[in-house]
């Protein structure tokens, strides 16, 4: 493979609320590209087809012009992907995570890195994911959803019975912990939806699961070495996530091997279970009697300094530009 002669576009930006994460992502694997000698540009699909002309005006934390999602068709339409090979998608959240790029990219015929349009929009549409993985006999905390024109009252008394508390409150189709909430308490309910459907046009109550996070990579169907976090606070929160010094990891996690080998088949079985492919991370709480919970499938990882499936590729003795390369070998 003549990597001098393969042309990769890394799609960075979008206009979800995890636009500034997304530029983080990206940057890395950027870099990445570029320590492997392929021929790389930036598309932020924001800005449609007319692009920044300074590469630092990619990840600046000021957008360099309007940003829309209207961009988004301009920006694949335009003349910017014709000497593309493959698209590495580096956005987080809608628009990025739910099948919308994908689905632009196939219309176009353009290849890209992670999984198609039906992996990603499940993924990113929660309470359907849950529906596949009890489907499928992979343990998924018990849930109800909600919607903007949902009553309330009858909404906490559906909780109080069927959920209890606490119960953890989020939007249906948002990443990163984004309008997440913990209640403990009926009397927190309703700011708690306030939050999550500012984000979101459904918001997902679940079941609050004691116990640790642990998180299982996927990569060209091998798991690595599984993953537990440690977070200052009580939930993985999203300072928890992107803070320096917040968290603590463990790779490879400390679990008995029946209790990993549990959560690596769970793992995969949620991961075909959506349609998923090339790369991914689940993730899961584990509780004190070893009992697994599936949460959600990531089909767009993190791929910053502070992220999980560079961590444990690191483990498996894979750098980061390594398991770049791997994505991008994969998906050619």
């Amino acid at each position: 493979m003549d990597k001098d002669k393969i042309s990769i576009a890394v799609i960075v930006g979008g206009t979800s609320p995890e636009r500034a994460v997304s530029k983080q992502s990206a940057k890395s694997i950027y870099e990445a590209i570029i320590k492997l000698g392929y021929k790389v540009k930036l598309i932020d699909p924001a800005y449609g087809a007319n692009q920044p002309a300074n590469i630092e005006d990619y990840f600046s934390d000021c957008d360099a012009g309007p940003i829309s999602n209207s961009n988004y068709v301009n920006a694949v339409n335009s003349s910017l992907f014709n000497d593309v090979d493959l698209a590495i998608i580096g956005l987080h959240g809608k628009w990025g995570e739910d099948g919308t790029i994908q689905s632009l990219f196939e219309l176009k015929g353009i290849k890209y890195t992670g999984s198609g349009v039906l992996g990603s929009s499940l993924t990113m549409d929660k309470a359907r994911s849950k529906v596949m993985f009890m489907h499928f006999g992979v343990s998924t905390p018990d849930w109800i959803t909600a919607e903007k024109k949902s009553d309330k009252s009858k909404i906490k008394k559906e909780i109080a019975d069927k959920i209890g508390f606490p119960c953890i409150v989020k939007p249906n189709d948002q990443g990163s912990t984004i309008g997440l909430s913990k209640c403990t308490n009926i009397d927190e309910v309703d700011q708690a939806l306030n939050l999550a459907l500012q984000f979101s046009n459904v918001a997902l109550i679940e079941k609050f699961i004691i116990g640790r996070e642990i998180a299982v990579g996927i990569i060209n169907n091998t798991i690595l070495p599984l993953l537990e976090i440690v977070p200052k606070h009580e939930i993985y929160d999203y300072e928890c996530k992107y803070s320096d010094g917040m968290s603590e990891y463990i790779v490879p996690a400390e679990i008995e091997p029946k209790v990993e080998e549990e959560l690596k088949k769970q793992a995969k079985i949620a991961f075909e279970s959506l349609g998923c492919e090339g790369y991914g991370r689940v993730d899961f709480r584990l509780t004190k009697d070893n009992i697994p919970y599936c949460f959600e499938v990531n089909t767009l990882p993190g791929m910053t300094s502070h992220s999980l499936v560079p961590k444990m590729a690191k483990s498996a003795g894979i750098e980061f530009h390594e398991l770049v390369d791997m994505i991008i070998k994969a998906a050619l």
